[in-house]
């Protein structure tokens, strides 16, 4: 039986690289995604081909410019058939006040957490709905449902992705396509690397269960819901430590 086909952005380095690493362990034929890191996302793949299990190829291009998704696409129908299972995890971070921010800052912050998922979906749900399966799956933040002072942009972006997930997946349940998205609290990624000892340890006390999550346990409750759970679309999953 041909792979399974699965894409995962922002694949260079912490969720996307655990998420990236697990499909493949699992046999999966997975395409890798990145803009700026590539020389980091060809370490993801060679730590991939090293397994001998999955797949991987190299699918790198700016996932918030609809040119680049459409050539990035091209190159991954060369490769297969379409997109079984899209991970929409690219994103980056904006911190500080929001008359701080230019205008380019928030678009360039809008174009990648969320229109990215647009322009990824859009490519991905003709080749789902042709095969009556799928799954839409985005990695998010708490901060998308209760907001974060100085990262209003961020949290406006996130907040945009989980009404995009829950009408996405009315829309696509006739066609048994799921589409979930999950809700990351404070996760042990370079994203928080601009704490430091005491910030970290300060919030480290704020969640209840008194640790960062890790990008493997991400990844491990992605595969999950990628893999079964039919019966489930539209949900934002809390994944925060009870914060």
């Amino acid at each position: 039986m041909d792979k399974r086909n699965v894409l995962v952005t922002g694949a260079s380095r912490g969720i996307g690289k655990a998420i990236a690493l697990l499909f493949a362990e699992k046999g999966f034929r997975v395409f890798i995604n990145c803009t700026r890191s590539v020389s980091d996302l060809e370490k993801v793949k060679e730590e991939i081909d090293a397994m001998h299990m999955g797949e991987c190829h190299l699918a790198v291009g700016d996932v918030g410019n609809p040119d680049d998704v459409a050539d990035m696409f091209a190159h991954i129908r060369r490769h297969c058939n379409g997109i079984d299972i899209l991970i929409n995890n690219a994103g980056i971070s904006y911190i500080g006040l929001l008359t701080d921010m230019t205008n380019a800052e928030w678009n360039t912050l809008l174009q990648t957490n969320l229109s990215s998922a647009f322009y990824c979906a859009k490519e991905v749900i003709p080749h789902m709905v042709s095969q009556k399966s799928g799954k839409i799956i985005q990695i998010s933040s708490i901060w998308g449902s209760v907001g974060a002072s100085c990262e209003v942009a961020y949290s406006a972006a996130k907040s945009g992705l989980h009404g995009f997930t829950k009408a996405l997946a009315k829309e696509l349940a006739p066609s048994n396509i799921q589409v979930n998205a999950i809700a990351c609290g404070a996760i042990d990624t370079v994203m928080n690397k601009q704490l430091d000892a005491t910030e970290r340890l300060a919030l480290e006390e704020e969640i209840p269960a008194g640790r960062f999550g890790l990008p493997g346990e991400v990844a491990r409750l992605t595969f999950d819901i990628a893999t079964g759970h039919d019966y489930m679309t539209g949900q934002v999953i809390g994944m925060d430590g009870g914060w």
